[in-house]
């Protein structure tokens, strides 16, 4: 799910990825809203936001809303640090450090959320979008920009591009590619849509601390891709002998 990239990655390892990236984007986008009105995994609204408050002249307003914009693009580009630095030792994990500094950033405003919705809000939304740049540009970097899973303005764009292109296209090997796609973009949308109901039952009976299972979620998800990379290693082993 995690440790394959480029060429060696299959449908079936960007559907698990997928799956699990897009629940706690959708788990994310809601339990943020909910806590502090604010959209924590994308920044499009962010930047028509930023520019009404410009021409409006209320810049401080402007700059947090640019601040919103820039947090995410930091949780991009630390991501993306990671990766690249950690790839130079040891190419095998280098998935590792972004998906657990997103979970220690998820589980900090799990347990710190009710201060800072009280003291401080903008910081909570800092935080969340900080953490779904780390998410996005992690799975735009292992899947070769084919999984995204923070919005969905995109993914309603290919999919409605796709879904148009089954009338044309009849041969076999392009209706496969074609379908092995939409597959792709509807599990991520429905994922992210589930993630978003967690979210929002979770959070109407516990806060932000519902945000402690998109911790889980994503420490559970390592744990699982490591022990099946165990197991295939642990067979390919007794195959040999």
């Amino acid at each position: 799910m995690f440790r394959h990239q480029g060429k060696t990655r299959t449908l079936s390892h960007n559907l698990k990825i997928a799956s699990l990236l897009s629940f706690v984007a959708g788990f994310v986008n809601v339990a943020g809203y909910f806590a502090v009105q604010r959209l924590t995994t994308n920044v499009t609204g962010h930047f028509a936001f930023f520019m009404d408050e410009v021409f409006k002249l209320n810049f401080w307003q402007g700059f947090v809303y640019f601040l919103y914009i820039f947090f995410f693009f930091l949780g991009s580009f630390t991501s993306n640090l990671l990766i690249e630095s950690i790839s130079r030792k040891d190419d095998r994990h280098i998935f590792v450090a972004p998906v657990l500094f997103e979970s220690l950033i998820l589980l900090f405003v799990a347990l710190t959320g009710r201060d800072l919705v009280a003291n401080n809000p903008n910081t909570i939304a800092f935080c969340l979008l900080f953490a779904m740049g780390l998410q996005n540009s992690l799975v735009t970097t292992i899947s070769n920009s084919i999984v995204r899973t923070t919005h969905l303005t995109g993914l309603f764009t290919d999919l409605g591009i796709e879904l148009s292109q089954l009338f044309f296209y009849k041969e076999i090997d392009q209706r496969a590619k074609l379908i092995s796609s939409i597959k792709l973009r509807l599990t991520i949308i429905c994922f992210f849509f589930i993630g978003g109901i967690v979210g929002g039952v979770l959070y109407a009976q516990f806060l932000l601390l519902a945000l402690m299972v998109a911790s889980a979620t994503l420490v559970a998800g390592l744990i699982y891709d490591d022990i099946k990379f165990k197991f295939i290693l642990l067979r390919r082993k007794l195959k040999k002998v």
